[in-house]
């Protein structure tokens, strides 16, 4: 009966296979073509995606037939024999798309295989002193023992985060060199096959890795951790227009399509970042110093600034809430608060910006320190017109909303000041450039730039310099973007041909 039913299950299984070929077949062409178009768009949107993943296709198939030239050529199948597939394995399982993910892994397995081989030589020699029949008992003690012992091991988070593949090969090598020790003689010569072709996979891998369009985890986190802060400065930024643009009249009816406004919702990325960057941040420990990254940078410090983006990221979230909500405060509480939170908004966004540049360029982000005195400023003046509201407002339930905003503008400007303070601490520890200490922005905005205009129709010649807002002496002219106009005053004062010079103020 066992034959019978097999031989009924095949035959069912022939005919099914044969039912969808035939429906398949009996498709119109044009819907066959549509199918075959939209896998082919979809392979090209992946692919424009992220170009570096078709490169790392490519880079793979490359490890891939390196090592398996220990089986094409003679010589080397001779020397490693049936062992060289655990070359082409280890390529399979090692190779990640990053570098950091690829040498840690690969490191993972070379150093695992290594004690594990050792172990399991130094356990079945020990085993083979006990006699015959206390071989296999002291052989299964051991791989009890040891194998309880690495996955206990394994609920440590630092080990879980960095080790977890290492203990788990630990396992697997042991395992095998002692059990098939047991009936094996040349115990030693199938470790060293092993750990051989191991070392020859993962040093493939990590070579074409790193030599063939790398792919560093440290700069993608870099970068992730700057484009994070961004997409939530561009969202403050825009929000004080957005948020008062909408009266209370307007009722259940959005006034905001936002499809057509992306910067509303691109910060709901930064919301599920966490696992990423701590990913990241263990690939880039991994690898070595490359560009910009010196070795033994400070990968940790990027993990403060994800929590702190994150948690900026979740009051944003809530403003998001509020621009659409069904209740909103009176028009006349709106406008007594208007000024002070688009000035708290408008300044977190750009002091967020320019800290998101100065990471992506690794300098000091000197230029977001005004912002953020700013946007303290705002808040101080937000919170004296909202006791004077309450005083003023008998009814606080209307106007709640409108403080629930103002509350969230506040909180979001501290935690911009710790975001400015994790930043100039990781510009301090991975050694950012510095800005000319000659072109200190400490007070900007202090001189205009003017217009000379030369004046004719006198013996003398002069010429008129107009300066819009001039300073108060020539030792406020401190801002950068000004000394080139300073420099050009000097001159023209020092030349003969316009010894008169006079300075008007607009």
């Amino acid at each position: 009966m066992e034959i019978g039913s097999s031989s009924h299950e095949k035959v069912e299984l022939f005919g099914r296979g044969w039912w969808w070929l035939k429906a398949l077949a009996m498709q119109p062409a044009e819907k066959l073509k549509a199918m075959i178009v939209g896998v082919v768009q979809k392979i090209i949107e992946v692919g424009k995606d992220d170009p570096r993943r078709v490169i790392h296709s490519l880079k793979v198939g490359i490890a891939l037939t390196l090592v398996s030239l220990i089986y094409y050529f003679r010589p080397l199948y001779d020397g490693f024999g049936a062992a060289g597939m655990w070359a082409v394995l280890t390529v399979v399982v090692v190779f990640e798309f990053t570098v950091g993910a690829t040498l840690g892994k690969g490191l993972n397995r070379v150093f695992a295989t290594l004690l594990a081989g050792a172990l399991g030589v130094g356990a079945h020699q020990l085993a083979s002193l006990c006699g015959h029949k206390g071989e296999p008992i002291i052989l299964g003690l051991s791989t009890f023992l040891l194998a309880a012992a690495s996955t206990f091991s394994r609920f440590f988070p630092r080990i879980k985060q960095r080790y977890d593949y290492g203990v788990v090969i630990f396992i697997l090598t042991f395992s095998l060199v002692s059990v098939s020790g047991y009936r094996v003689d040349k115990i030693i010569e199938l470790a060293h096959q092993r750990l051989s072709t191991i070392i020859i996979g993962g040093l493939t891998c990590v070579t074409v890795s790193i030599f063939i369009c790398p792919v560093w985890a440290g700069e993608d986190l870099h970068h992730m951790v700057a484009q994070n802060m961004e997409k939530i400065a561009c969202f403050l930024e825009g929000f004080g227009e957005e948020y008062f643009s909408r009266s209370p009249e307007d009722g259940d009816n959005p006034v905001i399509p936002k499809n057509q406004k992306p910067f509303l919702e691109a910060y709901k990325s930064v919301l599920n970042s966490k696992a990423t960057e701590e990913s990241l941040v263990n690939f880039a420990r991994w690898e070595p110093g490359h560009g910009r990254f010196r070795f033994r940078h400070p990968w940790k410090h990027y993990l403060l600034i994800g929590t702190l983006n994150r948690q900026c990221a979740y009051l944003v979230e809530a403003l998001n809430g509020c621009i659409n909500s069904k209740i909103q405060a009176p028009s006349e509480f709106q406008n007594k608060i208007q000024k002070a939170c688009t000035d708290m908004s408008l300044e977190c966004g750009k002091a967020l910006k320019e800290l998101a540049l100065a990471m992506t360029e690794m300098r000091q982000p000197y230029l977001a320190d005004p912002l953020v005195e700013s946007a303290n400023n705002a808040a101080s003046d937000l919170k004296a017109t909202l006791k004077t509201a309450f005083l003023e407002n008998s009814d606080l339930l209307a106007i709640m909303p409108g403080a629930t905003v103002a509350s969230l503008l506040v909180e979001i400007v501290h935690c911009t000041e710790k975001i400015t303070e994790s930043v100039h601490e990781l510009a301090n520890l991975a050694h950012f450039k510095k800005l000319d200490p000659t072109n200190t922005p400490e007070k900007p905005h202090l001189l205009h730039r003017g217009t000379i205009k030369p004046v004719s129709g006198d013996e003398s010649p002069h010429v008129v310099i107009i300066i819009p807002d001039p300073p108060a002496t020539m030792t406020d002219i401190a801002n950068p973007t000004d000394h080139e106009c300073v420099n050009k005053i000097t001159n023209i004062q020092t030349t003969q041909e316009t010894q008169n010079c006079i300075i008007i103020k607009s």
